[in-house]
């Protein structure tokens, strides 16, 4: 053997050594035996019998996140934890070094049906009277702050359930005042108000360390019926828009706008089908801010995800994000093996491979009661994690806890959906993946078979990667990672 052999055989033994440092496989099974279970993968130079090509010169749309919805009641929760038990937990949820990094979450501007009360941000009429309320203050805002401090990219989008009542009316052909939390339209005369109320709501989040990266007019525009609510078809959710986007500009400020936020069947109301093109129709495309006007967003309490294929191809220059989505009595919310897989396909795979740049689910965290929450609103929902109200410290972990948080390790902030095809595949196996920033890979794998499949995962000149997926699981894979735990 010569030296030059010998050389070029220690060097491959120490690539194919440091490769094998650069797998990661966490795994999650229906049966609730294994949750996020780590283990450093393996590697190797030849592909299985069943193997995921990985094709980065194919790509998609570039991901914001995923994440949970921050309500007042998740908020009061996890103030009633012990502080360092809190850390922990949030840390291993939100940290990019050393948990999941999970990116997104939801707010509400003023109340929700999972708020100490009902409320607005200025309940007297006259910006003057803006202020923050106690749930901001004392519960939303702190935890913020600390899962900021733990992952300072994380993205934040606001949506209102209701504007203040003095600027309700109850319809614009009846256009008196409306004095009621629920229902009633916005009056087109606080139009301009109402987009200066949303200024002073970003300013005062980014005052207090706080950013806020996107918002949508309302919450849930056809939904009438909720605790705090606004009815505002499209036309009106246009016109208004027209108001809070040079708003936004003049303010200097660059926060995203998203349309809708509500189901994709529209609440089966005629008029409004197709609701989010009506609205960029009706968009003043010369106003100063137009360009902040980024997509609509969506819920899946009623209609079929193939409404975002539709969504897609009459605006394909428009974003499509997905904001809610729960979990309760009525869907067996608590059954992991009822709802691991089913969960994972409704709301990751069926949207991220619709464009969708960003997946959220409702309640980060309730109590074994389904509360806080408030009469009129939700009283049969259950949070991604319940926690005991008898000791504020036993955690029960949901579908949408793990769901998550899998796709928050495949796909960082910033990255690519990218093509994958697979050898030998069988219909029980889905998959989407992803090239992030830092140049690793990262795919999420689901198996809703019955058998254990063996395989692995490459791109073209890169280390093979080794990987088991049991049976009803989700695995996620990273390759070419920093090691971290």
């Amino acid at each position: 053997m010569t030296y030059r052999t010998l050389f070029s055989l220690l060097f491959s033994l120490i690539l194919v050594s440091a490769h094998a440092e650069r797998v990661r496989v966490y795994t999650t099974t229906a049966d609730g035996k294994m949750q996020m279970e780590y283990k450093k993968g393996k590697s190797s130079r030849s592909p299985l019998a069943k193997h995921i090509a990985l094709s980065p010169t194919t790509t998609y749309q570039e991901m914001d996140g995923f994440g949970y919805a921050i309500t007042y009641s998740a908020s009061y929760n996890l103030m009633q934890m012990a502080p360092a038990a809190r850390k922990a937990f949030l840390t291993r949820t939100f940290s990019r070094t050393s948990g999941y990094g999970v990116s997104y979450v939801r707010i509400s501007i003023g109340c929700s049906d999972f708020s100490s009360t009902e409320y607005s941000l200025c309940d007297e009429p006259g910006l003057e009277h803006f202020r923050l309320h106690s749930d901001e203050t004392n519960y939303v805002i702190p935890i913020l702050k600390e899962i900021l401090a733990i992952n300072p990219d994380l993205k934040i989008i606001g949506s209102p359930w209701t504007c203040p009542k003095w600027m309700k009316i109850k319809s614009l052909s009846d256009p008196v005042g409306y004095d009621s939390w629920t229902s009633g339209t916005l009056n087109p005369k606080h139009y301009q108000t109402y987009a200066d109320y949303f200024v002073r709501f970003v300013q005062a989040f980014a005052a207090e360390g706080i950013p806020i990266y996107a918002v949508t007019p309302q919450n849930e525009p056809l939904n009438r019926g909720n605790c705090a609510s606004l009815y505002m078809p499209w036309a009106e959710e246009a016109a208004f828009v027209n108001k809070l986007a040079p708003a936004f500009a003049h303010a200097g400020i660059r926060t995203k706008i998203y349309c809708f936020d509500h189901n994709y069947n529209y609440d089966d109301i005629a008029d409004q089908q197709d609701y989010p093109i009506h609205f960029f129709n009706a968009l003043d495309t010369t106003m100063d801010g137009c360009e902040l006007v980024a997509g609509s967003a969506w819920h899946d309490y009623g209609g079929r995800v193939t409404e975002l294929d539709d969504i897609n191809q009459k605006a394909p220059d428009k974003e499509v994000i997905f904001t809610e989505t729960s979990i309760g009595t009525w869907n067996d919310g608590r059954n992991l093996a009822s709802r691991l897989l089913k969960d994972m396909r409704n709301l990751v795979y069926n949207t991220v491979t619709r464009r969708s740049k960003a997946v959220m689910v409702w309640n980060f965290m309730l109590d074994l009661n389904r509360g806080p929450n408030l009469d009129g609103g939700c009283q049969t929902c259950y949070g991604a994690v319940d926690i005991d109200q008898n000791d504020y410290r036993t955690l029960h972990y949901n579908s949408h806890y793990f769901v998550m948080a899998h796709a928050s390790l495949a796909a960082q902030p910033g990255a690519r959906r990218i093509g994958a095809t697979m050898t030998n595949g069988t219909p029980d196996i889905s998959y989407v993946a992803f090239l992030n920033p830092d140049g690793s890979y990262g795919a999420v794998i689901f198996n809703e078979g019955n058998s254990s499949e063996q395989m692995s995962m490459a791109v073209t000149t890169a280390p093979v990667a080794r990987f088991t997926v049991p049976s009803k699981s989700i695995v996620t894979v990273v390759l070419g990672c920093e090691e971290k735990r």
